[in-house]
């Protein structure tokens, strides 16, 4: 499966406000599928965001994240330019990041 990281990051007034959209399936391992059989288990169980490399984040998610999770959260100390970064390991070892600058 691909997986990608939509990342948006503003500064404003010495507050950063970075929005993150993960296409994952976070699939519980409580449903079952057509076939009447459970599907497996496949969730984010850490993502981590940084500002210029300093971890500003950690988030330890589980099976009751929804598919394709939204994330927003502020900080200070932001500036324009600056990256943002985040990165997640799933329960099955799956992981990838991406970065973006401040805007």
């Amino acid at each position: 499966m691909a997986y990608t990281i939509l990342i948006r990051a503003m500064a404003s007034g010495g507050t950063t406000t970075v929005e993150t959209l993960v296409k994952h399936p976070m699939d519980s391992g409580f449903v079952k599928g057509k076939d009447g059989k459970i599907i497996p288990g496949h969730y984010i169980e850490v993502i981590e965001f940084a500002h210029n490399g300093n971890i500003i984040l950690t988030g330890y998610w589980g099976p009751a994240i929804s598919k394709n999770p939204f994330s927003k959260f502020s900080f200070k100390g932001g500036k324009l330019g600056d990256t943002i970064s985040v990165s997640w390991v799933d329960n099955k070892g799956e992981h990838t990041s991406t970065s973006a600058k401040i805007m």
